[in-house]
């Protein structure tokens, strides 16, 4: 019988695998490495091959998938495979039904968990990460206006004071990734429609850049602030503030860069 092994790498490079993931890729027969759920900048394949010993394939988006795996279940089903994942490995829904498909399949399987940006977006603002409520992707589109969904879940979490978390929409195989201004753009036309008084230029946001790289950018501030500031490094996150604490108030302050009149939104 084989196993299927999901190891996350972390959020910036081949050094952010973890002792026990790079164990189990060096006991795998075959291991293999999708890069279209998440953007790892300074990922290096060929440094990735050396630090493992071994070689390792990348899975396209239609392998993964439009054809639910298929090739990866049936090779799992004779061998010890391990799949490479950005960040944790069971984040993006695409994984949880590959494992669902693998067990149904009656291949064994095991989660090494690796850093998320859940985790590293929330930790790097400084925001307390129980006061968060739902997150919400920002998605790339052809419609005019853009999805309502990221400006409903806001407005929700905001009525209640709870903080939000937006994943901005990644294309990896065409190398487009939506950037803080672009997701901003978005809900303000969404804004402009549903006049809510939700994203105004006075609407507090922190942006997040390069989180789990060594020199993230942070900035909390304003959305005229936060929109032209020259964030240098992708990916791109954005976090809605809702109630602030004034321990919350002080960590945006001191690293997030926010303004010293943020202390008056203490409430």
């Amino acid at each position: 019988m084989g196993k299927l092994v999901f190891v996350g790498l972390g959020l910036h490079d081949q050094d952010g695998i973890s002792l026990s993931g790079l164990k189990a890729a060096k006991k795998a027969d075959n291991i293999f490495v999708e890069l279209h759920t998440s953007l790892m900048r300074e990922l290096n394949i060929d440094q990735l091959e050396d630090l493992i010993g071994k070689k390792v394939t990348v899975l396209s988006r239609r392998l993964l998938e439009e054809e639910n795996g298929a090739r990866l279940l049936k090779t799992a089903s004779k061998n010890n495979v391990v799949l490479l994942v950005p960040g944790d490995p069971l984040i993006a829904t695409t994984h949880v039904d590959l494992r669902i498909r693998a067990e149904k399949a009656e291949i064994r399987t095991e989660v090494i968990h690796g850093s998320s940006i859940i985790s590293a977006a929330i930790g790097l603002s400084g925001l307390q990460n129980y006061k968060f409520g739902r997150s919400v992707t920002i998605p790339f589109t052809n419609q005019y206006p853009p999805s309502e969904t990221p400006y409903n879940v806001l407005k929700v979490n905001q009525r209640i004071g709870l903080h939000t978390l937006c994943f901005l929409d990644i294309e990896a195989e065409e190398k487009h990734y939506m950037t803080i201004k672009e997701g901003l753009e978005m809900l303000q036309i969404v804004e402009r429609k549903k006049k809510g008084g939700i994203i105004t230029e006075n609407t507090f946001v922190v942006g997040i850049a390069g989180a789990g790289s060594h020199n993230p950018n942070v900035k909390a501030g304003t959305l005229k602030e936060v929109f032209d500031y020259d964030f240098k490094i992708l990916p791109h996150t954005l976090i809605f503030p809702g109630r602030l604490h004034f321990m919350e108030i002080e960590a945006l302050v001191v690293l997030a860069d926010a303004s010293e009149t943020i202390r008056n939104l203490e409430r």
